[in-house]
């Protein structure tokens, strides 16, 4: 991520406050989208829509906002965010660049189309304004030849991965007279403003994630051909098994765009002539017969794959005709790819004689190889490498890390053994640096003290940027020093408390959870309790988060289907009261307690978080009352949370208002197990209130939610006091059920999720009771145990649990 170890601030005068996007294609219009995301107003430009008899001459961008809202996955955090993006044409609203700060220009991968339209902005351009190119490959320098000598020092390469929301990467590219100052400026907004993770890489054909990811791409192909593997089977190898995206390759492929595709390798062919693996920059056949057909993947509905109903076909490259995708993989290669040490799964995936694995070895071998050979053309240190193809391939580890876990000298030797033996796709020598000095020596190019340089020869740390303190618990790379200091208040085997060294406020008390997908365990929520008693014996205030996903899966099943198996219903009550005592303890304790929400945070995660005195909320947060979905009701504090919140948001709002009226938006939320699709959507399904800080980077949400939590001491945070509150009643559960009894009858759901829902509807009203009842929290948890306790003894809800637990997926029933 770091270029230089500038430690100099960019000017105050440098605020991204306003950014315009030039170019309302796939690319441009959802880095607009993400940009309203983060709450920065964004300016969409195209072309004028001068089509006869066309009256709009933002058409062109009225039609890109129109379909954000279609897109899945979905680049806005919700639809109605797309309102907000300003539409304009380059005729006649150049004036509005004025107010801009930065521009990035994302048109069609054509050097003459895009210096013609710099050509026309600079002279609107304001004089503090950056520019920057969301291209994937074209030359940054010969860009910068299109604009004023007086403008390149503000311009540069910003390449966003897609989709722009989720991709986590975004490649920096300077020229020679790019400022250092407005580059610290721009990776600072990206990281912070944007969420994302920067590498900064050096203007050579395809940067860096797509000169190794696209090359690794090609080595697939050529080796899968070689051992003759099918795509689906590829698909498989190259997969989660092997620590990179659920997708594999072929799979990608397609959902990146086949055209996109082709256009990266073309360029790496026409640019990259002296590349000594140049003799494979070439448009396999199928891919090429594909373009040419128009299958372009999943945005033309057929490319390596083809959906037909629920059937997933794939291309048969010998008959041109699709087949069904039914190959897998062999046992013991399975095998391999399951072992956990490094070394061990290596060295038998070089060792076998399997067809399977001996493609796996060649393409890891490849991947090693090239980026060697080519670290010090197109990165400054190795870390920007194996950084650019976790972030923006997903990849688990990046091919130096896998290279250095499994024993940097071993697996060298190996290398060095294929080129020998004319088994690598070059005879290109390993760099000296790789056999050789510091690196051999220190058995990797990841040490404690930073990354290599192969170009100046020596270890690099990571970028100083004071954004970059703000992230506790970022993932580091192998070899690579831990940079998250724990002072352990005290430790168990389901919980860990603990507090950040200075500066961080020394006031303030975390816990994380140690459990798998961070669950409720009996252990955890013990630890809870304990936690907060002392935070308010020794502390100001409690964080209760963890550096890495997600915040909690919910309860723990797996350990109370044993107990209920053995006691019934009776022995689940003491744990569940346990977990409604601890969610009380929460929102009544002497001491501020926040949330530090990423991922998921579903059923009890969900009640946990919402009875904490505020929350802090990665953008990324999916988050939801999910238990209707197993066959239960929120048993922890979920409804009581719902019926008390819609009660407090009519006397807000219109206290004549049927207090229905508010509810009906939490029952059939609860009912249906729907889950937030970002951090603002969880604020319009109200777990979220608008005061709860949305942060869009994942590794500053600790940062913030100690300093929230210290802050809401400081100015002297008071719990609230307990209260009664008006329910719906008897006449509310018949109203929710009269609507229930019409999805019923109209199939949309079936009659054990009528039963459930009837449960999560006579709850949220308050039971058998008169409309306005005056209930309290101890009445309404009553009623959640009862119902949870009733539909956990159901024998539907118990297949449904059962199929969770040995599946992943419950039965629909």
């Amino acid at each position: 991520m770091q270029s230089s170890n500038s430690q100099a601030a960019a000017p105050d005068s440098f605020r991204v406050r306003k950014v315009a996007v030039c170019g309302a294609g796939v690319m441009g219009a959802q880095i607009a989208a993400h940009c309203i995301n983060a709450g920065v107003p964004v300016i969409l430009f195209d072309l004028p829509d001068t089509k006869e008899g066309q009256t709009d001459k933002n058409a062109i961008v009225n039609r890109a906002i129109v379909q954000l809202r279609k897109l899945n996955p979905a680049p806005l955090g919700v639809p109605e965010l797309a309102s907000l993006i300003t539409p304009a044409n380059y005729d006649d609203d150049l004036g509005l660049l004025a107010d801009c700060d930065l521009v990035i220009e994302a048109i069609a991968e054509r050097l003459d189309w895009k210096r013609d339209l710099y050509h026309k902005l600079a002279p609107a351009l304001p004089a503090h304004a950056a520019i920057a190119s969301n291209t994937s490959g074209l030359s940054i320098t010969s860009l910068a030849e299109a604009l004023p000598e007086t403008l390149r020092a503000r311009f540069c390469g910003v390449h966003f991965f897609n989709p722009p929301r989720y991709m986590h990467l975004v490649e920096l590219i300077p020229t020679a007279q790019t400022g250092p100052e407005l580059l610290d400026a721009l990776e600072t907004f990206l990281v912070t403003g944007l969420g994302k993770g920067v590498v900064r890489a050096k203007d050579t054909p395809n940067f860096i994630g797509n000169r190794i990811g696209v090359f690794g791409i090609l080595s697939v192909f050529v080796q899968a051909a070689a051992q003759g593997l099918t795509y689906e089977l590829v698909d498989e190898l190259t997969g989660t098994r092997l620590g990179r995206a659920k997708s594999g390759t072929f799979r990608t492929a397609d959902v990146v765009g086949l055209d996109t595709l082709a256009h990266v390798i073309d360029t790496m062919r026409d640019q990259l002539p002296d590349d000594p693996f140049h003799t494979h920059f070439v448009k396999p056949a199928a891919l090429a017969s594909l373009v040419e057909q128009g299958a372009l993947g999943q945005k033309s509905g057929a490319g390596f794959y083809r959906k037909e109903g629920k059937q997933i076909l794939r291309l048969d490259p010998d008959t041109g005709k699709y087949v069904p995708a039914d190959a897998h993989i062999d046992d013991a290669v399975a095998a391999m790819l399951a072992e956990r040490d490094p070394v061990t799964r290596l060295q038998a995936l070089h060792d076998s004689d399997h067809p399977q694995a001996r493609f796996l070895w060649a393409i890891l071998r490849d991947s090693f190889h090239y980026s060697a050979v080519h670290l010090a053309d197109i990165a400054d240190t190795a870390a920007q490498v194996d950084l650019a193809m976790k972030w923006g391939f997903g990849h688990a580890q990046g091919p130096f890390e896998i290279w250095q876990a499994a024993g940097w000298r071993r697996v060298a030797g190996w290398i060095q053994e294929d080129i020998k033996a004319g088994l690598a796709l070059s005879g290109a020598p390993l760099p000296d640096w790789v056999t050789q000095g510091p690196v051999w020596d220190n058995e990797g190019v990841h040490t404690p003290q930073g990354s290599w340089n192969a170009r100046a020869q020596r270890y690099e740390g990571r970028n100083t940027l004071a954004g970059y303190r703000r992230q506790i618990g970022a993932p580091r790379l192998v070899g690579e020093a831990d940079t998250l200091v724990r002072n352990i208040v005290f430790e168990n085997d389901d919980a860990c408390c603990w507090t950040l060294p200075a500066p961080h406020p020394q006031d303030v008390l975390l816990l994380s959870f140690k459990t798998k997908m961070h669950t409720l365990s009996p252990g955890v929520v013990a630890s809870i309790v304990q936690a907060v008693d002392m935070a308010e014996a020794d502390y100001r205030a409690l964080v209760i988060g963890h550096p890495d996903d997600p915040f909690s899966a919910g309860a723990d099943l797996k350990s109370l289907l044993p107990i209920f198996e053995q006691g019934g219903a009776a022995a689940i009550e003491p744990v569940e009261k346990a977990m409604q005592d601890m969610v009380m303890r929460l929102r009544y304790a002497q001491v501020p307690v926040v949330a530090a929400l990423a991922g998921m945070a579903l059923g009890g995660g969900c009640e946990l978080s919402v009875h904490c005195a505020a929350r802090v909320a990665h953008f990324e947060t999916y988050i939801g009352l999910v238990e209707a979905g197993i066959g239960l009701v929120p048993g922890a504090g979920g409804l009581t949370y719902a019926a008390r919140h819609a009660a407090a948001l009519q006397a807000q709002g219109a206290p004549d208002a049927p207090l229905l009226a508010y509810l009906k938006r939490f029952a059939f939320n609860i009912a249906t197990a729907k889950v937030s699709r970002s951090a603002l959507d969880a604020r319009d399904l109200g777990y979220l209130l608008p005061s709860d800080p949305i942060v869009m980077n994942r590794y500053e949400v600790l940062y913030v939610a100690t300093r929230l939590a210290h802050a809401m001491a400081e100015s002297g945070w008071r719990p609230p006091l307990p209260r009664q509150f008006p329910v719906a009643g008897r006449d509310g559960t018949a109203t929710l059920k009269v609507q229930l009894v019409n999805m019923l009858v109209g199939g949309y759901i079936s009659d054990h999720d009528f039963q459930v829902a009837s449960h999560v509807a006579q709850v949220l009203c308050g039971g058998d009771v008169d409309p306005g009842s005056m209930v309290d929290e101890t009445w309404m948890l009553k009623l959640e145990r009862e119902a949870f306790l009733t539909l956990l003894a159901h024998p539907k809800t118990l297949e449904r649990v059962t199929s969770l637990l040995k599946t992943g997926k419950p039965v629909r029933n």
